[in-house]
């Protein structure tokens, strides 16, 4: 048994990290978490075997309480969505690597991106900024370990989601030149192995490690690979050489769920080609049982966690840009601000369990029980002005957790527990304004249950009055067709369950 060691993750909210935490528990480690929303973290399976500490890796002083007798600091957060986010991540790995240092931390641990070497070489925003980061924390005098991979193939993943939906859905493609170039994918099972590994680095190792998978494919060639283990007719590949990389993160973000604030960094990275040109890590840290995973297993692994709805994360679990932080407000007076509201009641004669199941899988594939060509078209107009729209989808058709992404929603309140059961929705598309929605289920009086649903709009000045005007005369089609449709499908459910329990009853008697 190794020694247990008192682990920082910050990121556990994230795609890598919250898969990350529930390893490092499982190998005997103690953890803890830094994040800015703990109730992010509510929800999850092992929150209650965790030290959740609130804070940010901007705020020097949560820092230094967060390091506090702490081994090993995982970092794996950034501002890849941010305005400015190459400043913002060098200030924060500056303040990280100095309370790091100044709490006697033992190692620091940094996920960052594969990139080409070589003086002069010019690098994308994006992956300039992940090899800075790793560069201040090698000269931050705490010993590190910078681990470099590129596409991470795995279930959730947004290099994952972009490959899928572009090969899914569009049989010819045009192509830019960066789709020639090669790339060195890795399963997220391996990064996973790589990250837990380097707790037992020696106290001496402070470099970068190129980290990737057996196989080196340029895009194209992954996405006829994907398409050929999909069962999917040969891609047809046009390369266009002016297509630039700009314009691929515009076509990116109509095609796949990814917006265009996240495909958009990821795209400008692959301009250059992303190989390994060592395996030094192998030095320290033995690769898995039976190998590195190949590309083509690391596909199929991840579309059967997909099939099954066993993504343990996905890249929606973070925080998109311009999205609102603050809760709804609760104060009689809207904290100062005018709000405009849409409330429904609807009785139905389904139990109020009956009722919740079906509220709690809203979105989705299930859709929103109203007008569903009018919320398309909304979740069209959003991709294109650089909203998330309503390809994010679900992780889990019929799980949420507090702090998950639904479509354009973000969940920001749960609770099963009766009389009242509460799912509460905070919008994250683009609007002149904050936005929820929320939905609740009670037991009626004499049987049955009771759904209500309010709809919130805190505009932002005038555009933001202007907006709800413009959409109020809509809002008996869509919120009024939602609650006599959600109520009207739980009957229905209802009336099947009563069936089944019948027939059940009626062979037992037999």
């Amino acid at each position: 048994m190794l020694d247990a060691m008192l682990c920082l993750v910050t990121g556990a909210t994230g795609y890598v990290g919250g898969r990350l935490v529930p390893r490092l528990l499982a190998e005997g480690h103690e953890v803890r978490c830094l994040v800015r929303s703990p109730d992010k973290l509510r929800d999850v399976p092992w929150t209650h075997r965790v030290d959740v500490v609130r804070g940010d890796v901007l705020d020097a002083e949560s820092l230094r309480e967060a390091c506090s007798g702490v081994d090993v600091l995982y970092y794996l957060v950034h501002s890849l969505t941010e305005s400015g986010f190459a400043l913002l991540d060098r200030q924060a790995a500056l303040r990280t690597g100095q309370a790091a240092r100044e709490s006697g931390v033992g190692r620091i641990v940094y996920l960052g991106g594969l990139h080409p070497g070589g003086d002069g070489q010019t690098l994308s925003a994006h992956l300039g900024s992940r090899a800075e980061v790793g560069e201040i924390f090698l000269r931050s005098g705490v010993p590190t370990a910078v681990l470099q991979a590129a596409v991470i193939i795995g279930s959730g993943s947004a290099s994952f989601e972009m490959l899928r939906h572009l090969t899914e859905r569009l049989p010819v493609m045009v192509t830019p030149r960066w789709v020639s170039n090669r790339v060195q994918p890795i399963a997220i099972r391996d990064v996973l192995h790589y990250l837990l590994g380097a707790t037992r680095l020696p106290a001496e190792c402070n470099r970068s490690f190129d980290i990737g998978g057996p196989d080196v494919l340029t895009y194209g060639e992954m996405m006829r690979r994907y398409a050929a283990l999909c069962d999917l007719p040969r891609r047809v590949m046009l390369p266009v050489g002016v297509f630039s990389p700009w314009l691929s993160s515009q076509w990116i973000n109509i095609v796949t769920p990814v917006p265009k604030a996240i495909g958009a960094p990821l795209i400008l990275s692959l301009i250059d080609e992303a190989i390994c040109t060592e395996h030094h890590i192998a030095e320290y840290v033995p690769e898995p049982d039976g190998g590195l995973t190949g590309y083509d297993r690391a596909v199929t692994l991840a579309l059967a966690k997909i099939r099954h709805a066993d993504v343990e994360t996905r890249w929606s679990n973070a925080s998109v840009p311009d999205a609102p932080s603050d809760p709804l407000p609760t104060d009689p007076s809207w904290a100062g601000s005018s709000a405009y509201t849409d409330v429904r009641s609807q009785p139905t004669s389904a139990t109020p369990e009956q009722l919740w199941r079906l509220v709690k899988g809203i979105g989705g594939e299930h859709g929103w029980y109203s007008a569903p060509l009018a919320w398309s078209a909304r979740g069209v107009a959003d991709r294109l002005i650089g909203g998330v729209g309503l390809r994010r989808g679900r992780r889990n058709p019929e799980q949420l957790q507090v702090g998950e992404a639904l479509d354009w929603w973000r969940v920001e309140e749960l609770s099963d527990e009766p009389p009242t059961r509460l799912l509460r929705l905070r919008a994250e598309m683009k609007l002149p304004g904050q936005a929820w929605l929320e939905m609740t289920v009670s037991a009626a009086d004499g049987g049955g249950a009771v759904y209500e649903q309010r709809a919130v709009f805190v505009p932002h000045g005038l555009a933001g009055h202007a907006y709800w005007w413009a959409v109020a005369p809509f809002h008996g089609a869509i919120f009024g067709g939602m609650a006599r449709n959600i109520s009207r499908t739980a009957e229905w459910a209802a009336a099947a369950d009563g069936s089944r329990s019948e027939r059940a009853g009626r062979r037992e008697i037999r």
